[in-house]
């Protein structure tokens, strides 16, 4: 079977590069086209990238020339977006209109209501909304997205717990410095420090969450009918974001019952190549999860739970630019195929 060809916009960035390590030797795709800045530009990737991750640089992509982000530049069926924001407002809709798939990490379209925010083992018939955006909008070719990242970590816990009847969320955060990238934060800000600010992040998590949960009726989604409530803190860690979420439910479940619902939890996708063995892993010591011990579960995809206590109060963990980010976009187009949108 030939593979599918795919692009990564933004490349040299963090969750660019994370986009390529999630991408390298993959069954179904194959790198065709990475573009970045101009500055970039014509230049063997190999030597702009500047590679931050703590793995060799592929050698698959060491040698291809970097491109403008121009979908006259780019041979692919599919691009994954690292872009900023910003940038992604303009862009990604250009790259629709000319029939790429535009599968995005960029927050700028998530709450558009025609627009999938996915995730496959949460609520993959959202991705249906695909149809409802091409009529809409015209375009040959779509978007979707993947929620922030911590959005991601908490909603996947979230999943078995809809049995329960959630009728309220309430989560602090403790996030890993590499979500502002890699220049993001000053060190002299960071060090012996917690700052107990994100810009935009609470209202991510409490709005996205909402979308995410929401009932697909085949036209739109309506948005689920509980609250969430977040409280975001960055914190001295590289990787993985740490949360503490305090789950209201209808039926008052025993802590035991809610640490089978998390180890029986099974979306059935196990045969997509990203998706990990066991997306969630309940941790039973009395001092996990922790980042440095376990955000690399999985392959970084898991997202690990401990300290279920009565209320229902637990600790949720996940890496941040793999399950939290590029992990999750490739998750998304796997499944994008699987539907046959690709």
């Amino acid at each position: 079977m030939a593979k599918i060809k795919v692009g990564v916009l933004g490349a040299t960035g963090n969750v660019g590069q994370r986009f390529i390590q999630a991408l390298d030797n993959h069954p179904w795709f194959e790198i065709s086209a990475l573009a970045a800045s101009e500055r970039s530009a014509g230049k063997k990737y190999g030597d702009v990238a500047d590679w931050k991750i703590g793995t060799e640089i592929p050698e698959s992509v060491e040698d291809i020339e970097v491109v403008t982000i121009d979908p006259k530049n780019i041979d692919a069926d599919i691009v994954f977006s690292a872009l900023p924001a910003d940038l992604a407002m303009t862009i990604e809709p250009a790259f629709a209109r000319e029939g790429f798939v535009v599968a995005s990490n960029a927050s700028s379209f998530r709450m558009e209501e025609d627009i999938p925010l996915a995730i496959p083992e949460v609520n993959p018939d959202h991705l249906d909304l695909i149809d409802v955006q091409k009529k809409n909008r015209k375009w040959d070719g779509c978007i979707i997205t993947n929620p922030n990242c911590s959005t991601i970590m908490m909603a996947v816990t979230l999943k078995p717990l809809l049995q329960f009847g959630i009728e309220n969320i309430n989560v602090a955060t403790m996030q890993a410095i590499s979500g502002a990238g890699y220049n993001g934060i000053y060190a002299m800000s960071i060090y012996d420090n917690v700052v107990p600010y994100i810009g935009g992040e609470e209202e991510k998590i409490e709005t996205e969450t909402l979308k995410i949960f929401g009932e697909f009726d085949g036209a739109k989604v309506k948005n689920a009918p509980f609250k969430v409530s977040a409280s975001c803190n960055r914190v001295p860690v590289i990787d993985g974001h740490t949360e503490a979420v305090w789950a209201t439910l209808k039926d008052n479940p025993k802590p035991e019952t809610v640490r089978d619902a998390f180890l029986k939890f099974d979306p059935g996708l196990s045969h997509l190549p990203t998706e990990p063995k066991h997306p969630i892993i309940v941790r039973d010591e009395l001092d996990r999860p922790q980042p440095r011990l376990d955000r690399d579960m999985g392959k970084g995809m898991s997202v690990s739970v401990g300290r279920i206590r009565e209320g229902i109060r637990y600790v949720a963990l996940g890496h941040n630019t793999i399950r939290g980010a590029a992990g999750a976009s490739v998750l998304n187009a796997e499944l994008l195929k699987e539907k046959g949108y690709l």
